[in-house]
């Protein structure tokens, strides 16, 4: 019998064993422990390597059958935000192939995530001779165009990510639209770039009666409800969501108009599960708006939730909404049209591929409130329309997003790549080639007038 294909997963700063919600623990840590416990199940055998951020974290830690999690050493033993662990990464490549060669293990592909884990990536590629697969969840130019003096990324970034693109097997878009980043932005030969879109597990997030799940989380029932799920991040755009709701209100107590009132948002997110304006920054700006506008109790901050529970909470709503102005691809909107729910999104990046609009929701430009008021307005008072795109999104999501696709498509494009190696094999590298440049972790005041994850 043939061996098991042995895949090296690595995602520097995202590890599928934390807990999802902060800054820097959202899509990428679920498309890790998805896509890598879907491909177990297919047969594969999965190592997914990350940066170990505590003492107390083991080095090798059984995730699910097929699939462990390898902690490596490199820099603080302590949780760092990612855009300063590039510094590291020749670290994390060097106790990579160390544990490699320790436990004598042969892996057949690389798959790569993020930027950072790319050049690891393409530094095993070379001292291996096996192919890589690369997902980057974001592109640093698009996030320099967008965040510009506020983005936060290494000044390396973007020249890492041409050598990575070039050097790469191949390379997966998650959206037409990050397709399109990668050939016309940063040259990618069009052959090498796989559009496998990103999912959500049905089985976690389900429709639930919407009154049973209020009843769950201990909501009145007779409210029209909006709810956001995600992180806690200025560019998520949150502050959107309350200016339209207060020009919600205001427009109802102007015309007497009762039809959308009483309503309530839901904003669940956060680094700690009761909302704390400390350890959320971003909670205390939105309180502080929301006492502007005059909505303080039209608003209900929950904190962060964790995928079982998020179902009764995306339930519970007649409407999700989420309208950043940046966003690469976006799981929380299939999260809500999962639970059988319409979703509000702005019209960017991968929201505009997977919210049809008019069928499983609306698409809005961002930065618009009145435009998501309008939207708000037209779904809130009319619950059969609400169905109908709940149950529509519900089928979209059951045909298009799952994980079990998502590891089908991917292993497809494993085994295409790995017949193609023993038809032409990679060749070996001296090690005196090896090192991709890594200048200095630096950002020039030319590039500070541009943007970057």
């Amino acid at each position: 019998m043939n061996r098991p294909r042995r895949i090296a997963f690595l995602s520097e700063h995202a590890n599928p064993l934390a807990m999802l919600g902060g800054a820097d623990a959202g899509g990428q840590n679920v498309y890790v422990s998805e896509v890598s416990r879907n491909l177990a199940q297919r047969g594969y055998v999965v190592d997914v390597f990350t940066r170990r951020d505590s003492p107390a974290t083991p080095e090798v830690t059984s995730y699910v059958p097929g699939v462990r999690v390898i902690n490596l050493s490199a820099g603080p033993l302590q949780p760092r935000p990612k855009d300063e662990l590039w510094p590291y990464m020749p670290a994390f490549r060097d106790a990579l192939q160390h544990f490699i060669e320790r436990d004598e293990t042969h892996y057949d592909l690389v798959h790569g995530n993020f930027w950072m884990s790319g050049w690891v990536a393409v530094e095993l590629r070379r001292r291996l001779a096996i192919p890589v697969v690369q997902i980057f969840h974001a592109m640093g130019k698009t996030k320099r165009l967008h965040q510009k003096r506020v983005d936060t990324s290494p000044g390396d970034r973007i020249q890492s990510e041409l050598a990575v693109i070039q050097q790469a097997d191949s390379i997966i878009a998650q959206c037409p639209h990050e397709r399109f980043e990668l050939v016309n932005d940063y040259g990618a030969d069009p052959r090498k770039v796989a559009l496998i879109p990103s999912a959500v597990n049905t089985n976690i997030f389900r429709p639930i009666a919407r009154d049973e799940a209020r009843q769950r989380i201990g909501l009145d029932t007779q409210q029209k409800v909006i709810v956001y799920v995600g992180r806690m991040l200025p560019r998520k755009d949150i502050r959107n969501v309350v200016r339209a709701l207060a020009l919600l209100v205001q427009q109802d107590e102007r015309t007497q108009d009762a039809s959308v009132s009483p309503i309530t948002l839901m904003i669940v997110g956060g680094e700690s599960a009761q909302p704390d304006p400390l350890a959320t920054p971003e909670i205390g700006e939105l309180q502080k708006l929301a006492a502007e506008l005059g909505v303080t109790h039209h608003m209900r901050f929950i904190g962060n939730r964790q995928a079982a529970e998020l179902c009764n909470y995306y339930s519970a709503a007649d409407v999700a909404v989420t309208t950043p102005w940046y966003e690469p691809f976006g799981l929380t909107p299939l999260e809500a049209m999962a639970c059988g729910r319409p979703v509000i999104g702005s019209a960017v990046g991968g929201i505009t591929y997977t919210i049809k609009d008019g069928e499983t929701g609306l698409l809005v430009p961002p930065r618009d409130p009145a435009a998501l008021a309008i939207c708000l307005r037209q779904l809130l008072t009319q619950p059969a329309l609400c169905l109908q795109m709940g149950l529509a999104a519900r089928r979209r999501v059951e045909q298009e997003f799952t994980w079990s696709m998502v590891a089908m498509r991917t292993a497809a494009l494993y085994e295409m790549l790995l017949t193609e190696r023993l038809q032409a094999p990679l060749p070996l590298e001296p090690l005196s080639l090896l090192s991709l440049p890594l200048v200095s972790n630096t950002t020039s005041a030319e590039e500070m007038d541009c943007d970057a994850h």
